[in-house]
């Protein structure tokens, strides 16, 4: 008898150097792409193999693990870095199913590059761990050096996504959340992990005040730990019909505590 978790079916397969140097979604689009790239269904068309078809079909075919929505913002992706080519050879006018094709030569140099710097950042910790043992830590005291002498000579540390998104909520909502908070850290490191961009945090934030700011019932889950946990993703795919550059929406809310205590189990849906 066959165990069930046997493969009965072509597998998906994903290179991990692929998925590190673009991200695992969408290696997993790339790959799928590339092994019907190499099926009988595609077609050649000025000396590059093309395979064409609908997000519904690919979504039936290949992914369905994906929500089309999904399905099209990976593919969109993919095409901004310049990994997947579309075309359009369909014989009616009318016929607008893209075609889709990898330009293998792109992608290569987006995995070279990515190795380079990973390689480069493994040499540098290197030499900075070379460097540390040999320093001798002292401080030498002069009656010209002073502590504020020293602090003021320090670099200032870098911005980070995680100060990007909650200023960015804070500035929306009128709140006062902390990007150093350690949910809030965990919960964006969580989703840049996935292959979530600062954009698509933006995204998630304009989508939920423009349709819970004023609604006083919902306005209470406009918070880090509601936003940006395992909803995420459906937010991220709704179609907001139109966005406000600052929703009226004040510190009232939060300063009343209504933005607080509340659990993202208990979300109405």
């Amino acid at each position: 008898m066959k165990a069930t978790w046997l493969y009965s079916k072509h597998p998906v397969i994903v290179d991990t150097d692929v998925a590190v140097a673009i991200g695992l979604k969408e290696a997993v689009v790339a790959q799928q792409l590339n092994y019907w790239l190499h099926s009988k269904a595609a077609k050649t068309v000025n000396g590059r193999r093309w395979v064409y078809n609908t997000y519904e079909n690919w979504q039936k075919d290949s992914f369905p693990f994906f929500t089309i929505a999904t399905i099209r913002r990976l593919f969109e992706k993919l095409e901004k870095m310049g990994v997947v080519i579309t075309g359009n050879y369909n014989k009616a006018g009318f016929d607008k199913t893209k075609w889709y094709s990898i330009d293998e030569k792109r992608l290569n140099d987006i995995i070279d590059r990515r190795s380079a710097q990973n390689e480069q950042t493994s040499c540098s910790k290197r030499a900075d761990g070379a460097a540390q043992n040999e320093q001798t830590y002292t401080r030498d005291y002069t009656e010209n050096t002073t502590d504020k002498d020293i602090d003021s000579s320090a670099k200032a540390e870098p911005r980070s996504i995680h100060n990007d998104v909650i200023d960015y909520l804070n500035e929306k909502i009128g709140a006062r959340y902390k990007a150093s908070s350690a949910i809030n850290k965990r919960l964006i490191d969580a989703r840049v992990k996935e292959g979530y961009t600062l954009d698509d945090f933006k995204r998630v934030i304009d989508n939920k005040v423009f349709s819970w700011s004023q609604d006083q019932k919902m306005s209470k889950y406009l918070r880090p730990q509601t936003l940006f946990g395992t909803k995420f993703e459906s937010y991220l795919n709704e179609r907001a019909p139109s966005v406000p550059a600052h929703a009226d929406f004040g510190e009232e809310a939060y300063a009343n505590g209504t933005m607080d205590g509340v659990d993202e189990d208990d979300l109405p849906f």
